[in-house]
């Protein structure tokens, strides 16, 4: 494991210590589980944003028959 030092404001860090303290649980591991899973979605997003863009620059693009019937599933 890597050790990381961050700042947090005193409000976050009391509530952390709240968090914790209910959870039975370091703040340190409550800190490294909240990195874990902001890292796991952005990388997720970033990835798809990517995909997508790809596709777009293929011109693979919905037709207009596919967008109105997802439009369509919305209207009703």
């Amino acid at each position: 494991m890597t050790e990381l030092t961050i700042c947090i404001s005193s409000e976050m860090a009391d509530k952390l210590n709240e968090l914790a303290a209910k959870m039975d649980r370091s703040r340190s591991f409550l800190a490294s589980q909240a990195i874990e899973e902001f890292v796991a979605r952005e990388v997720w997003q970033l990835s798809e944003i990517e995909a997508a863009l790809a596709e777009a620059n293929r011109g693979e693009f919905a037709s207009e028959a596919e967008v109105e019937r997802v439009l369509g599933a919305y209207r009703q």
